[in-house]
């Protein structure tokens, strides 16, 4: 049997030298893989408290809602600026190379509601970091992160000390 590592295909010197880029589409296109990534990130958590799953664009959506059907939990969409239809709170945050903005429904998180963030890859953290952010500032409390591969070299988790942060793969390096 494979392990989840086996489907993440290492691609070197992507998108500039030296950096070994981790592709997480090489997961999502083996129906296996795939299975194995939820599966693994929802073992992580099985032992946590929430009622809401958020994720951003677009990969968190695509690991979240699976967690959160099969743990019959609602599931929150953070997506970039302009792209949510009704009334949206938003956080704007640095980037390596510039700055990005997110929002989020301002009815999707009720005030006293446990929230576990799902993603596909956490490296900085400045992105988590600004979705806790923005889930807090609805009142709601970030209880667990959760996420397929962390980029450990780049201290992600050390920015996230006071939150929960689960991995299914740790990759030392950038």
């Amino acid at each position: 049997m494979k392990k989840l590592e086996d489907y993440v295909l290492s691609i070197p010197d992507f998108p500039e030298e030296g950096i070994i880029f981790r592709d997480v589409t090489s997961v999502l296109q083996d129906a296996d893989g795939l299975q194995l990534a939820v599966d693994t990130m929802q073992e992580k958590i099985k032992d946590l408290d929430y009622d809401v799953v958020a994720g951003p664009e677009s990969r968190g959506f695509i690991f979240g809602t699976p967690i959160a059907y099969n743990n019959k939990k609602p599931f929150v969409l953070i997506r970039k600026a302009g792209k949510l239809p009704r009334e949206t709170v938003s956080i704007s945050y640095d980037l390596e190379y510039g700055q990005a903005t997110i929002e989020m429904h301002k009815d999707s998180i009720q005030p006293g509601q446990k929230v576990l963030i799902v993603d596909d890859l956490i490296a900085t953290g400045g992105t988590t970091e600004a979705m806790i952010k923005l889930i807090e500032s609805l009142g709601g409390q970030v209880v667990g992160v959760v996420v397929l591969i962390e980029l450990a070299g780049l201290k992600g988790r050390e920015r996230l000390k006071d939150y929960r942060l689960e991995a299914a793969i740790s990759y030392p390096g950038k």
